[in-house]
């Protein structure tokens, strides 16, 4: 009977893919590796990723991992199997490039973290534009008990929590609770299990009723402006919102605040 059912996970995607009223879900679909991004999963999930961004009819796209787990990092048995040093940087060029795909995306991505998240686990729900987390989920950048400091990881990390935090996330290997994550930065909202889809539907609802031109163009501002001095922040953003502002749905926005009623979008 086993070898029935690894047979069957083996046949099965990597990546699932459910749309339904604007939201793309996509779901890491090996739970019982604890959704671990070996080759194979970072292949599906940069194709997935690529195809989503290009489809204009996907507002909003919502991460999630099959099984007990989100995701529990690298594929550490892969990892082992390959002592090449040439395998190591592609590998994680690899996986930089696939975290670098969902935050250039035109449609927000929302990690929906029911279970563990570690090491590079714990990097894809910082990278996420936005994460709701179940009260059970836990954190950790755990690398460091194994001697391996989580480099990659820790990118993503400081740039959602305070430095101290990060660091000593990352020096000491240990958990943290959704709530503690939440507190961080690492994660927008804690619910109980039983209402993290009823609250992710909820946020999407929130963003799809806004304009598609206007996020898409202000979430591509948003990354670009954070690696940039002040002076140059400002000037993207003041460029960006000019932009904006020329396009039908802002100007139908603005009229709508002034003649006090609701504004009509056509999209």
């Amino acid at each position: 009977m086993s070898a029935v059912v690894n047979q069957a996970q083996a046949d099965a995607p990597f990546v699932e893919v459910h749309r339904a009223a604007g939201v793309a879900t996509v779901t890491m679909n090996r739970g019982a590796q604890f959704n671990a991004l070996s080759s194979a999963m970072l292949s599906a999930l940069q194709t997935c990723f690529d195809e989503l961004a290009a489809d204009a009819t996907v507002r909003v796209v919502v991460l999630a991992g099959a099984g007990r787990a989100f995701c529990a990092g690298h594929d550490l048995r892969e990892m082992r199997a390959t002592p090449d040093l040439e395998f190591y940087q592609r590998l994680f060029a690899q996986c930089t490039k696939m975290m670098r795909t969902i935050q250039a995306m035109p449609q927000p991505v929302i990690a929906r973290v029911h279970g563990l998240a570690t090491a590079a686990g714990c990097q894809l729900v910082a990278t996420c534009d936005l994460a709701v987390a179940s009260e059970t989920a836990q954190f950790a950048v755990s690398g460091v008990n194994l001697g391996l400091f989580c480099s990659t990881p820790s990118v993503a990390l400081g740039r959602n929590v305070g430095r101290k935090q990060a660091f000593e996330m990352l020096v000491t290997g240990d958990f943290i609770s959704a709530s503690a994550a939440r507190d961080r930065g690492l994660v927008n909202r804690v619910v109980s299990p039983e209402r993290i889809d009823e609250e992710i539907s909820a946020l999407a609802a929130q963003i799809i009723a806004k304009p598609a031109v206007a996020i898409a163009m202000g979430k591509s501002m948003f990354y670009r402006q954070l690696e940039m001095g002040t002076d140059a922040a400002y000037q993207l953003a003041g460029q960006t919102m000019a932009c904006n502002m020329m396009d039908e749905s802002a100007l139908e926005g603005v009229q709508a605040f002034i003649d006090k009623r609701k504004p009509r979008w056509g999209d």
